[in-house]
């Protein structure tokens, strides 16, 4: 007889977590490291513990909670995503994976199900874009691609820094070398997701299957001008930061809406200095995002964008940094396990597509170390990074009990 999760349990952690961070715009506002993102933590690894589960924090203050197996088979299956939120984000985003992970393994625990593979829940660090400029951070330390001594002097923009940040939520960049040997345990990493678009929304279709995440790209650009008096300093004698940043951004977006392919451009995160109504700009900062399904089209367009730039320096009499702080190739997921995805789909007669995925996610990195895969379910408005999103009950359902049996295949049919 099938399995299925507990929706009336599921639903009360979700409701449950998202009090924490709630804003005054009806949205989430739970970064990593926040007050509210402190408190989460805590409730979660009590949950965790409560449950009966090794509970771990590594370097990077991810938290793993592990059900051993019975030992038939080594290696560890790992279930999980994030509960760190964009600024007025929505409840679903992360924490729908995490805590749909949890509920998988309690009703495993309910059922005295035997697993020959170890399964673990981790709730990674950092996933979304934050105050460090390091998103899917968390994933990113523990496959090795962040270390020390790359992350030793980081701050954020109120000179914080990472490594205390670290140390607060149980981890510590002593603990970094830990994660290297914690890596050879893991086999496979499934990661459930609201879908964040209308894929599936436009075809009825409660439930995908994810076999690739396009690449992610993103520069920190500075613009450094002259700032001045807003009422003394004729049009002519400016050389105005902000003025010229709005320039180069309609130029990114020209950029990208002229390529051939379906590669898209964004600038989310803009910084205006000294940000007053009566001085000119002296200094704008802001993020260039690019994101495509190839890196030959990522870089076409990043190209294009560099090119556009070229004259605006000396025409308008500034000058434009630019440092690269993420360069996330595109991944292809695990093929087998997408397979085992789409097995337990069809068993449970849930309609289901093949997608890729257009945001970037801890699995882009987990699938270096093992096989992964990902699982989305239907968002029927499409609309995500904001308080309007959501999926139905009925839906995560499904996309849940998919899952849930995705594991019992991968625990049987994986050596």
């Amino acid at each position: 007889m099938a399995l299925n999760i507990s929706m009336e349990r599921l639903q009360q952690d979700l409701d449950k977590y998202a009090e924490f961070g709630r804003d005054a715009n009806g949205g989430m506002t739970r970064p990593s490291f926040c007050p509210a993102d402190f408190e989460v933590r805590e409730i979660f690894v009590r949950q965790l513990e409560a449950m009966g589960l090794t509970v771990t924090i590594d370097g990077a203050a991810n938290i793993w909670g592990t059900l051993k197996g019975n030992g038939q088979k080594q290696g560890a299956l790992v279930i999980g995503s994030h509960l760190d939120t964009v600024p007025n984000g929505g409840k679903y985003d992360g924490a729908l994976g995490v805590l749909l992970a949890k509920e998988i393994i309690r009703t495993i625990m309910d059922h005295k199900v035997s697993l020959d593979h170890d399964l673990e829940i981790v709730s990674f660090t950092a996933e979304e874009p934050n105050d460090f400029n390091l998103s899917t951070m968390g994933s990113r330390c523990f496959t090795g691609k962040l270390s020390p001594d790359h992350l030793k002097e980081v701050t954020d923009s109120q000179g914080y820094r990472l490594a205390e940040a670290f140390l607060q939520a149980g981890g510590g960049l002593d603990k970094f070398p830990e994660m290297k040997t914690l890596q050879k345990d893991k086999k496979v990493y499934i990661e459930l997701h609201i879908e964040q678009g209308k894929r599936l929304a436009a075809n009825n279709m409660p439930v995908a299957s994810v076999d690739k995440i396009v690449g992610i790209y993103r520069d920190k650009i500075t613009v450094i001008g002259e700032a001045n008096h807003s009422g003394t300093t004729m049009m002519e004698h400016r050389c105005d930061a902000l003025t010229a940043a709005a320039e180069l951004i309609l130029m990114a977006e020209n950029a990208a809406r002229n390529d051939e392919g379906d590669t898209v451009c964004t600038v989310g995160k803009l910084d205006v200095i000294p940000n007053a109504a009566n001085i000119i700009p002296g200094k704008v900062e802001f993020i260039l995002e690019v994101r495509g399904e190839t890196r030959e089209d990522i870089r076409r367009v990043v190209a294009a964008i560099k090119q556009a730039w070229k004259h605006v320096e000396s025409k308008r009499h500034i000058q434009i940094k630019e440092q690269n702080i993420l360069d996330q190739a595109p991944v292809r997921l695990d093929e087998e396990v997408v397979a085992l995805i789409e097995q337990a789909a069809s068993d449970r007669n849930a309609p289901f597509l093949r997608l890729a995925s257009m945001a970037g996610h801890d699995a882009s990195h987990m699938a270096d170390i093992c096989r992964a895969a990902m699982i989305f379910v239907k968002s029927p408005n499409g609309k995500s990074h904001c308080p309007e999103e959501y999926s139905t009950w009925e839906d995560i359902e499904i996309a849940g009990n998919v899952m849930l049996d995705a594991v019992l295949k991968a625990d049987r049919h994986l050596g």
